[in-house]
């Protein structure tokens, strides 16, 4: 006996229950088969500390799309689960809470103590995140959730780094690197983001060594010329050329510093003269190296001058800024300030000023590593969708910097770095070593930073199924499927990903890279805490429903294009699914069978044939566009098949059948009702998964879950185009005939009479009785030809009929005639009043443009609505 829905869907009694019997069905274990072929996908995992948001909301969705897809179409699926450590967001986090809570900083408790309690923190929060994402459905294979500090991964990055170590591509340097005060650690060229800010250009006289005059410099950060080491002018520049060798002497701090040529300087920019701070400018840097300039830095970690900074030792670096200025003016330096707008760097993090300074940092040698990952692109093996972003990708690895891979930080991985405090040799090994290599002494000190969290997630495609070891689940499923990710990390984690697996699997790490856009909020902003305009996904969720979030989430969105969340179209979408709830009753209501099988083709009535020829196109659309990830547009055809085909045209189409007496023909309305419904709870499943598997279980169906029921396949057999056809053109014809009776208002209880001209009444006398029922129609007839004598007769319309229906049957014309004329009364009152308005003078001449144009437009109206009464009323008196 089939379960009975209740009258109302409730997710929230729902969704829980249906997760909870998925997990205990073991539905989204991924298990190797040789029998079928391997569809996989890992997780862009998340911060272990972090809040779902909207991003992730979409992310999850659209990755759980897919991978539900692919497992109803076969495939042996893996959705790889996972969080990420976050070294900087975590660190911060636990560091706050040490000091708000207990006054203290983590230096107080020592390296050890500390990461004890990061441990612990993670072990409290790390499992949020993961129960959020439940909430929104997601099938991951839980059992194999990974985690970047996790042993397996934690050994894979070991082997990595010793491995691009021991191949000269990771060195330690002094470079100049970014800098954040703020998070105190170095950042690599992809965590710095870029803002146009006002400032100021300030030119500075810095006067000649030899008494001779002085060279003008221009520069928007005085608070580093305590660490110039240079001038530099272009070599081409006739105004300098006699100066190049000499020195100039540098203001405040009264230094001699040489003039060097060098074409790095532009001509006719600024000046045309350049101070050269190489500690604290990575085009200074480069040419100080050229130049053989010292390089003295002045700002230290913290963001204020340090002892190279002379009177300013102590100070902020804007503080510094400030004081240095009134100082150069006090002292006859400063010859002009001018505003000066232009890009600073900013930390992705905390969105303080990055400070580029030099520094003893590690580095991995990015442009051996760049040419595989960028042939495995241009050659197709890895696809960008949309491809657009492949010249994102193409345009940031050829002009890629090395990169910089080591943090400050103590959460994360410590880098297997030991060096020789007799010799100073640096020991890299894959276990801890008990003695210098070189020279055999047992004292080592090992290196305190720790990697950058982009190098461990960099190996995710791989290090998460099993490697360094050779597993049967890195056979079987790498290269991965499909990386879904948003386009504001293809530099982060994408190109890394691609360049690591390139290198260390010989393999690309995934065969397509679907990029997704910013969920933003209604007005087009970017979602954020400043904003105070972040909307909760769990909330949204809870109130109405996962599934209308999720398919609010994909409704209209396409692959790269950022999209604008609408609270209240979650509302349209929670209607969506009751709209399925209620026409799904309503079957469930009148089906007397117990199996659901669908019947020969020469059992099925015209509008069986219909809607299964409809469907069975539908299911070849919406998998072709699934399978172009154009999931959008998959869902949008789910969606008006499912609300105007079948609930809103086939289930009123058999309502006489259900009702009738004819057994035969009920039972295949119910088998065709069923079978249709089981189908279209198929297709819709990816994107909304709760309600369909919830009605799934209450109908005839066989298999233990609708998740790994086998997805819709088109069939031939299924194809009816004739029958299509003819129940288009009579569809078309009831809804042509409905509007027309809706513009005069006709109710439905009063019937006419309909006489339909067509070159084809056989093709429409197969729907006659809907033409009737639907229509309205007292009695319907069929001509080849048109009434000699059209008078009196409404006129409707359609692509292959005319159908004609007498006026008389319709409405009383005596009474539409008063109804009509007191319409034109009252438009033409309002039309004089308006006229009056605009004939005034003053008022025209003295109100504002728009209160014009509004009484112009009103005007206008007033004259298409008493033409078109006009028109009503001569047809009537025809």
């Amino acid at each position: 006996m089939n379960r009975e829905l209740p009258k109302v869907y409730e997710p929230q009694q729902v969704e829980s229950r249906i997760y909870q019997m998925w997990m205990d069905g073991d539905c989204f274990k991924g298990r190797p088969d040789p029998e079928k072929q391997p569809f996989s996908i890992v997780m862009p995992p998340p911060n272990v500390t972090g809040q779902l948001h909207m991003g992730h909301a979409l992310d999850s969705t659209l990755q759980d799309i897919l991978t539900r897809f692919k497992r109803m179409q076969g495939y042996a699926a893996l959705w790889l689960p996972g969080t990420d450590h976050a070294g900087i967001a975590t660190q911060i986090k636990v560091e706050e809470d040490l000091r708000v809570n207990e006054g203290k900083t983590r230096y107080d408790l020592g390296r050890e103590k500390f990461l004890q309690r990061v441990w612990q923190w993670k072990e409290k929060y790390g499992d949020r995140i993961v129960a959020q994402q439940k909430k929104l459905g997601v099938s991951c294979d839980w059992s194999r959730s990974r985690f970047t500090m996790d042993e397996g991964c934690s050994k894979a990055v070991r082997e990595t780094f010793c491995d691009l170590y021991d191949k000269g591509l990771i060195y330690k340097g002094s470079r100049i690197i970014n800098w954040c005060p703020h998070c105190t650690t170095a950042l690599s060229d992809a965590e710095v983001e870029y803002q146009d800010k006002p400032g100021r250009l300030w030119h500075i006289r810095y006067p000649l060594a030899d008494g001779s005059g002085d060279l003008v410099v221009a520069t928007t950060r005085p608070e580093t010329m305590m660490g110039d080491t240079g001038v530099a002018v272009n070599p081409e520049d006739e105004r300098f050329r006699d100066l190049v060798g000499k020195t100039c002497i540098l203001p405040i701090m009264n230094r001699e510093i040489p003039i060097v040529a060098d074409s790095y300087v532009e001509l006719g920019f600024g000046t045309g003269a350049v101070k050269m701070t190489p500690a604290h400018d990575p085009n200074d840097f480069e040419v100080g190296l050229r130049h053989n300039l010292e390089v003295i830095r002045c700002i230290g970690d913290d963001g204020k001058i340090n002892e190279n900074g002379g009177p300013y030792h102590g100070l902020d670096r804007y503080e510094c800024r400030r004081q240095i200025v009134k100082d150069l003016e006090e002292q006859g330096y400063l010859v002009k300030t001018e505003p000066y707008s232009h890009n600073v760097g900013t930390c992705y993090r905390c969105h303080n000023d990055v400070e580029p300074l030099i520094s003893a940092q590690w580095f991995v040698k990015m442009e051996p590593l760049a040419q595989e990952a960028l042939r495995v692109v241009r050659d197709g093996e890895v696809k960008f969708v949309p491809e657009r972003f492949s010249k994102t990708y193409t345009n940031w690895m050829e002009n890629v910097h090395d990169w910089c891979i080591s943090r400050q930080l103590w959460w994360g991985h410590q880098i297997p770095a030991w060096t020789c405090d007799e010799c100073g040799h640096i020991n890299v090994d894959r276990q801890d070593p008990v003695k210098c290599a070189k020279c055999g002494s047992t004292h080592l000190t090992r290196e305190e930073d720790v990697l950058d969290t982009w190098f461990s997630s960099a190996l995710w495609p791989f290090s998460t199924l099993g490697w360094p070891e050779q597993t049967a689940d890195l056979d079987y499923w790498y290269p991965t499927s499909v990386m879904v990710t948003g386009y504001d990390i293809i530099f982060f984690w994408v190109a890394r990903m691609i360049f690591s697996g390139c290198e260390q699997m010989k393999k690309i790490p995934f065969h397509t890279v679907l990029i997704h856009g910013l969920v933003r909020d209604d007005k087009g902003r970017k979602m954020s805490k400043s904003l105070g305009n972040g909307i909760d996904p769990l909330e949204i969720a809870e109130k109405y429903g996962a599934d209308a979030l999720r398919f609010n989430l994909i409704t209209g969105n396409s692959p790269g294009n950022d999209m604008r969340f609408y609270t209240e179209r979650c509302e349209a979408m929670r209607n969506f699914a009751n709209k399925i709830w209620n026409a799904s009753r309503f079957v469930m209501m009148n089906l007397t069978i117990s199996r659901c099988v669908l019947p020969p083709a020469a059992d099925l009535a015209p509008e069986d044939k219909w809607v299964l020829s409809k469907l069975n196109t539908l299911v070849k659309e919406v998998t072709e566009n699934l399978d172009s990830y154009e999931i959008g547009v998959a869902s949008a055809k789910v969606y008006d098949f499912l609300w105007d085909t079948y609930c809103d045209w086939y289930i009123e189409l058999t309502k006489s059948r259900l009702s009738g007496g004819d057994e035969g023909a009920k039972e295949t309305a119910q088998q065709v009702l069923c079978y249709v419904l089981t189908e279209l709870l198929k297709l819709l499943h990816p994107f909304m998964p709760f309600i369909t598997e919830e009605i799934f279980q209450a109908l005839p169906h066989e298999g233990a879950y609708l998740m790994t029921a086998r997805w819709p396949e088109y069939r031939e057999a299924l194809c009816f185009p004739a029958e299509e056809a003819a129940m288009e053109a009579v569809m078309d014809t009831i809804k042509a005939i409905r509007a027309r009776r809706s513009e005069m208002n006709v109710p439905p209880s009063k019937k006419a009479e309909v006489l339909l001209v067509t070159d084809a009444p056989d093709v429409y006398a197969q729907g006659v009785h809907f033409i009737q029922r639907l229509a309205f129609a007292s009695e319907v007839k069929f001509a080849r030809t048109a009434p000699a004598d059209v008078t009196g007769m409404v006129t409707v319309v359609t692509h292959n009929a005319t159908a004609y229906m007498p006026l008389s049957e319709l409405v009383d014309i005596a009474a539409e005639l008063e109804r009509i004329a007191k319409e034109r009364e009252k438009a033409e009152n309002g039309l004089r009043m308006v006229e009056q308005k605009l004939s005034n003078e003053k008022f025209v001449s003295r109100a504002p443009e728009a209160v014009v144009n509004a009484e112009k437009e009103k005007a206008a109206k007033y004259r298409e609505l008493i033409a078109k009464l006009e028109e009503s009323a001569q047809a009537m008196q025809a």
